[in-house]
């Protein structure tokens, strides 16, 4: 999609998601300074509807008029007549062999090692569900990546998954396709804050890093986040932070 003929479609996209962002969560990116320069792998937390994910990658793209490189379930190919819009956001579910091709050609990778079941799963305590995921961690190493660790305040609070109950949790690990029911769409404050970058080291072990980036997470949700998550203290910092401004 790096034709010339998309750029206007492009275009049209980040114009529509930096107003959606802005009017229904005033979303901002916090350390953006964080962000290298040269290929990275940005590992983020997975809320139950990642908004937070298509806010900030539209924003790199109005900043740098570059897609970062989005590593998504391979269940998302299957959803018929989106395939066009996953190509436009140069959406993968890529080897380990095209990932670190993808980086090597110059790309930025983002992940949730969390995926479907930290969708799921997870709620207003905001605890990592990665298991012993650590794939991202051996595609750094082979590729000679940093790792950026990202989080976004509030994203739990501005849409929420329920049901979360055995029968529910018995279909999703049969049926890897199925999602929690969701409600939400609050008007909540939404800042996605960038971690600072953790180098490529090759003395470290994929575990290793693996731990490190998990690490990198909660302390930006200790930062960052009230915890428990509420969604009247979401609302009430959307106003608060707006008053400084004007101050």
């Amino acid at each position: 999609m790096d034709s010339k003929k998309w750029d206007k479609p492009k275009r049209f996209l980040t114009l529509a998601a930096k107003w959606h962002g802005k009017i229904l969560h005033s979303y901002e990116v916090s350390g953006v300074e964080n962000l290298p320069k040269e290929p990275s792998i940005i590992v983020y937390y997975h809320g139950a509807f990642p908004m937070d994910h298509y806010f900030f990658v539209h924003k790199i793209y109005r900043l740098t008029g570059k897609f970062i490189c989005s590593v998504v379930d391979r269940i998302f190919f299957t959803i018929p007549g989106i395939n066009l819009i996953l190509a436009l956001h140069y959406t993968y579910y890529p080897t380990r062999e095209k990932s670190i091709n993808l980086l090597k050609e110059g790309h930025q990778l983002i992940v949730a090692p969390g995926g479907l079941r930290e969708q799921n799963y997870g709620n207003n305590h905001y605890k990592l569900i990665w298991r012993k995921r650590k794939g991202f961690a051996h595609i750094a190493i082979n590729a000679k990546v940093p790792i950026v660790p990202m989080f976004t305040q509030n994203i739990r609070e501005g849409y929420i998954t329920y049901g979360n109950t055995r029968p529910m949790r018995w279909l999703h690990e049969r049926m890897r396709w199925f999602t929690f029911p969701l409600y939400g769409m609050f008007p909540v404050k939404l800042i996605t804050h960038i971690g600072k970058p953790i180098p490529y080291d090759p003395d470290v072990t994929a575990e290793k890093l693996a731990e490190k980036t998990q690490k990198a997470i909660e302390a930006l949700q200790k930062k960052h986040q009230k915890i428990p998550g509420s969604i009247l203290h979401a609302l009430r910092q959307r106003f608060e932070i707006y008053n400084k401004e004007k101050q």
